[in-house]
């Protein structure tokens, strides 16, 4: 059995597209915080320093990579969504089915099954010549299906046992083989009995008519407004985020300048004189300036006086006072 590889891009584009929206904003968020937050208390220096540059935002740019895929996977997971359902409502007849190639003829299936209420997964696992093309889920049970795109040979019996093996190794519910043809009288026999359900070309176009016939409304995961809306919440919702995680400090543009000129200093006050502490009457005499009066003139029997006791004086102090020695000349 042939196995048709998808990439990582195509399995996302295959969930609905609020559950890719909502995971893209859940990996911004996980990138832009989550790294620093789980590493930054780590004891190995290596995560430690992964958590540092997380820190400085090295990873915003990834972030924000993220989120902008997630958006894109949307988009298709919409647009993929509005071309199953154009798809199932454009089938007329037998030869509509039979002009379709086989990946259409396969979503095709997996839409008729999810109009009825089945949660369909495309598994990757077919291709153009066997395989478990969808997974079907519906009340906590899984069914395996596999689509048959064939317009001239019947499915014979080896492929519905190959389909019953898978079954029991899947150890799933049920398998239903889908094809465009009939089935051979052998493989009929062999699923009889076993939870194992042939459908041919014209069951399936029975069942697109009597969906086509419900003409179900179209749901807000169908309106390309609810979308643009989705995709502009998210981008506004990780720019906040991105606000709110910026450094509210901004960079030091002239570190130059900062480094080699001395800041200027304010101009140094004048001491503060010592607080003393003193009694009323000092506080009194402090507070009351004290003024000196000049004395008045003597007069001149009071000025003779003064002269006579001067002479007096220098005579004690010319014969108590010893003579100096003249030093000889140089």
């Amino acid at each position: 059995m042939a196995k048709r590889r998808e990439s990582g891009f195509d399995v996302v584009a295959a969930w609905p597209w609020p559950v890719v929206l909502g995971l893209g904003l859940l990996a911004f968020i996980g990138i832009q915080y989550g790294i620093g937050w789980l590493w930054g208390s780590s004891s190995n220096p290596f995560l430690a320093s992964f958590a540092k540059v997380a820190s400085m935002g090295v990873y915003n740019p990834i972030a924000w990579f993220a989120l902008i895929i997630a958006c894109l996977a949307a988009f298709v997971s919409f647009t993929r969504r509005r071309q199953r359902r154009a798809l199932l409502q454009s089938q007329t007849c037998m030869d509509s089915l039979r002009s379709m190639d086989w990946r259409s003829f396969e979503l095709l299936v997996g839409e008729a099954f999810r109009r009825q209420g089945y949660a369909v997964e495309e598994t990757g696992q077919g291709g153009a010549d066997g395989g478990i093309d969808l997974k079907l889920r519906k009340d906590g049970t899984t069914t395996l299906v596999q689509c048959k795109q064939w317009r001239s040979q019947r499915v014979g019996v080896q492929v519905v046992r190959e389909i019953f093996a898978i079954l029991i190794h899947e150890g799933a519910a049920s398998v239903k083989i889908v094809a465009l043809g009939h089935y051979t009288p052998d493989a009929a026999a062999f699923a009889r009995g076993k939870p194992i359900e042939l459908v041919d070309g014209y069951a399936l176009l029975s069942t697109v008519k009597t969906i086509q016939a419900q003409k179900a409304p179209e749901s807000a995961l169908d309106n390309p407004l609810f979308l643009a809306g989705g995709i502009a919440t998210s981008v506004v919702l990780a720019l906040l985020l991105s606000t709110s995680h910026a450094r509210p400090d901004a960079p030091i543009t002239s570190a130059p300048a900062a480094i080699h000129r001395r800041p200027s200093l304010p101009p140094p006050s004048p001491p503060t004189p010592p607080i003393v502490h003193a009694s009323a009457k000092q506080a009194a005499a402090i507070a009351t300036p004290k003024v000196y009066k000049a004395e008045p003139p003597m007069s001149d029997a009071e000025l003779r006086d003064w002269e006579k006791r001067n002479r007096e004086a220098m005579k004690i102090l010319e014969k108590t006072t010893p003579e100096l020695q003249t030093p000889p000349p140089h």
